[in-house]
């Protein structure tokens, strides 16, 4: 045990400046610590007041008894096949009722129906004999050269690289469980080694693919933008995605930083940027940046819920206003949208002149006036959306094949499925079948663009 310190030799002077930092220290502390209790007071954050994933909420028990449906609706059937593989037309012999023989009689359609079944799934394997012998000639041995698209080399051909990528790519299934699967489903016996050389072989063409994507990307005016963890090895990378209309890119970088963005833009500047407020994404477009009001909209019901009661709910009502007007831009006039944006804007000074009582408000009053000019960007620009909405669902199917998967043991690996992604993301934005979107890029065409 440390002994006590010895006063004795300290002057009355000494010994009053100690005691002066002491009550100092002390009262720093009791502002702490009041600090501290106010802040146990707040209320927690769910995903309906900040930006926790909806998997972190916590739902409240229903009725343990269904309802029953309030109006029901119209029956309904399964619509034939528009282009059945084959047709079976049956004539009646005997009638149903007296069996009276009735082949000769005239009969018309009366009831059609279809039968779905699938073949028994076989592989198809085409052993490949390349004969030879020596030329009479010039005494060399030959050898025949193989058929058109039967080279030599992995016996896996493009429809069952196809495959395997969309399982585990658009479906998210492990090494593992895929090798297992090509097993029972197909009768292969495929290691998980054969199937990550596979993959690893198609990360040409997947960049290649990517690349176009980001040419298009970069060629437009607007940009959309946001981010989610990924594991790499041992390590926490992010998943960035850029995208607008029919086409989204995406990266996976050891960095959360401006670097990323910088890297995939060049030197090229969108007009016009869409994101949520984290720093990175901000200050890369030369006209006007939305920021996104779905997130801001979760931070005022916090400080709501904290006690702000005069400055949340008013800033609450005016962003829900503004969405209100976005919803309703295409049957507007340009001159409209222009007095609605003015509108919005004096609304928005007259609330900035309310100062918060609370900890919680006076911290969203600093948030909306450091962004204000990137509220209403997309009131009077109708190729921006109001929120980031389109970013998060991009990412989605990112987050849920990290949560099956534990993502990625290598960077190829990462490189790649950023790749992928690239490639499904933008197939499904175009309306084009992700097995055909895979297809196309094994063989090296671009996927079409819709005009």
């Amino acid at each position: 045990m440390t002994p006590p310190p010895d006063f004795s030799s300290l002057s009355s002077a000494e010994k009053d400046a100690l005691i002066g930092t002491l009550l100092a220290r002390i009262d720093a502390l009791i502002a702490e610590n009041a600090a501290l209790r106010e802040r146990l007071n707040l209320p927690p954050k769910t995903p309906e007041n900040s930006s926790t994933p909806p998997s972190q909420g916590h739902k409240a028990s229903g009725e343990s008894e269904t309802k029953p449906k309030a109006k029901t609706h119209a029956g309904s059937h399964r619509p034939l096949h528009p282009n059945p593989t084959q047709r079976r037309d049956v004539r009646a012999d005997r009638c149903e009722h007296c069996r009276a023989d009735v082949s000769a009689v005239p009969q018309v359609a009366v009831h059609a129906y279809d039968r779905i079944e699938i073949p028994e799934i076989v592989p198809d394997v085409t052993r490949v004999t390349l004969h030879g012998g020596f030329c009479p000639c010039c005494r060399r041995r030959f050898r025949a050269a193989p058929p058109a698209g039967l080279a030599s080399g992995s016996p896996f051909g493009p429809n069952l690289r196809a495959f395997v990528l969309y399982l585990r790519f658009a479906q998210a299934i492990p090494f593992e469980r895929l090798a297992r699967l090509m097993s029972d489903l197909l009768g292969l016996q495929i290691s998980e080694g054969a199937l990550a050389n596979m993959l690893e072989a198609s990360g040409g063409a997947f960049a290649r693919q990517s690349s176009l994507i980001r040419d298009r990307l970069l060629s437009g005016t607007i940009l959309q933008s946001d981010e989610t963890s990924a594991r790499v090895g041992k390590k926490t990378w992010w998943t960035w995605v850029f995208h607008n209309g029919d086409s989204a890119c995406f990266l996976i970088r050891p960095s959360r930083g401006k670097a990323v963005v910088g890297e995939f833009l060049g030197a090229m500047r969108p007009d016009f940027w869409v994101s949520d407020r984290f720093g990175a994404q901000m200050g890369w477009a030369r006209t006007g940046h939305q920021a996104c009001l779905a997130h801001l909209l979760r931070d005022v019901q916090y400080a709501i819920d904290a006690g702000d009661v005069s400055f949340a709910p008013g800033i609450k009502n005016l962003l829900k206003q503004a969405v209100a007007i976005g919803h309703r831009r295409a049957r507007l006039a340009a001159s409209t949208l222009a007095v609605y944006a003015a509108k919005l804007e004096a609304k928005l000074d007259r609330l900035l002149q309310i100062e918060p009582a609370n900890w919680q408000g006076q911290k969203l009053l600093r948030i909306i006036k450091k962004y204000r000019q990137n509220l209403f960007v997309f009131v009077t620009n109708l190729a921006l959306p109001p929120t980031n909405n389109g970013s998060e669902q991009a990412l989605r199917p990112c987050v849920i094949f990290r949560k099956i998967t534990n993502c990625f043991r290598s960077q190829w690996g990462a490189k790649l499925y950023a790749d992928v992604r690239s490639v499904f993301e933008t197939a499904r934005r175009r309306g084009i079948p992700i097995l055909q979107s895979i297809r196309l890029t094994l063989d090296e065409r671009p996927l079409p663009v819709s005009t």
